[in-house]
């Protein structure tokens, strides 16, 4: 599967490692600034909630994004701006972002 932005991320995710990274951007504004420093976990998927914002893979795109709804296994996925990305299932999210700071 070919990698994009977040690869090297997901992957230490995958191993059970905590990542921090700076992501650029303006659609999660308001939640997450561009640039500021986000901590990213690994999670259960059965934890996870709306309005949690999570690292996942979108028809084949990486986002560190919003879960908009959850429907049984399914999880909506969209920014803070007010656009959905579609749907996906839990294999598809590799972490929860547990803090952001500049």
């Amino acid at each position: 599967m070919e990698m994009g932005w977040a690869g090297k991320h997901i992957e230490a995710l995958v191993r059970g490692e905590a990542v921090e990274f700076r992501p650029t951007g303006g659609s999660m504004r308001g939640r997450i600034n561009s640039g500021q420093l986000c901590c990213v976990v690994p999670v259960d998927a059965t934890a996870l909630q709306v309005g949690d914002i999570v690292l996942c893979r979108v028809h084949a795109k990486e986002y560190l994004h919003l879960i908009k709804a959850i429907d049984g296994r399914l999880f909506q996925i969209g920014n803070n701006r007010g656009s959905i990305n579609g749907w996906i299932d839990a294999k598809s999210i590799y972490g929860k972002c547990v803090s952001v700071q500049d």
